[in-house]
């Protein structure tokens, strides 16, 4: 089956197997910025943007893209190198596996919660798990990074 949607503000026209996960076609397609964790909806290593919205790539059928518009790190490079710089600055960047999907997620909570408290903060990342930072110096970067771009 065709699927035709946006894909980082441009149009694309994937092939897809009826059950295809986003994540797999996006690797298909050589779009490695994806990452593959878990495979199980757990980790959110795999977080895209679909229509603005975080949402698990591995768990996304393909075969709902039609029309829609899939943002990944490499459509928002320089909003990610400015959540980048604050991980950074905090020490809460280790190994980087989790940061495109904790990057995606940050922007769009930026995106959709008005100065959110730190039990929101927290709610909204709850998906994004990092296994070798503890998630204060994360937290820290984050609160920074939404207190400096309102």
């Amino acid at each position: 089956m065709t699927v035709k949607f946006i894909l980082n503000g441009r149009p694309v026209s994937y092939d897809v197997a009826p059950n295809e996960y986003l994540l797999d076609s996006l690797r298909k397609h050589h779009v490695t910025s994806v990452k593959k964790g878990c495979d199980e909806s757990t980790c959110g290593v795999c977080t895209v943007l679909l229509d603005g919205h975080p949402i698990l790539s591995c768990s996304f059928l393909s075969v709902r893209l039609e029309g829609c518009e899939v943002t990944t790190v490499d459509g928002l490079q320089t909003e990610v190198e400015r959540i980048a710089d604050y991980f950074g600055h905090e020490g809460a960047d280790q190994c980087g596996f989790c940061n495109p999907g904790m990057a995606l997620t940050i922007y769009a909570l930026k995106r959709e919660l008005q100065n959110p408290t730190d039990e929101e903060i927290k709610a909204y990342i709850r998906g994004n798990l990092c296994r070798c930072s503890g998630y204060q110096a994360q937290f820290l970067a984050i609160k920074r990074y939404l207190e400096d771009h309102r």
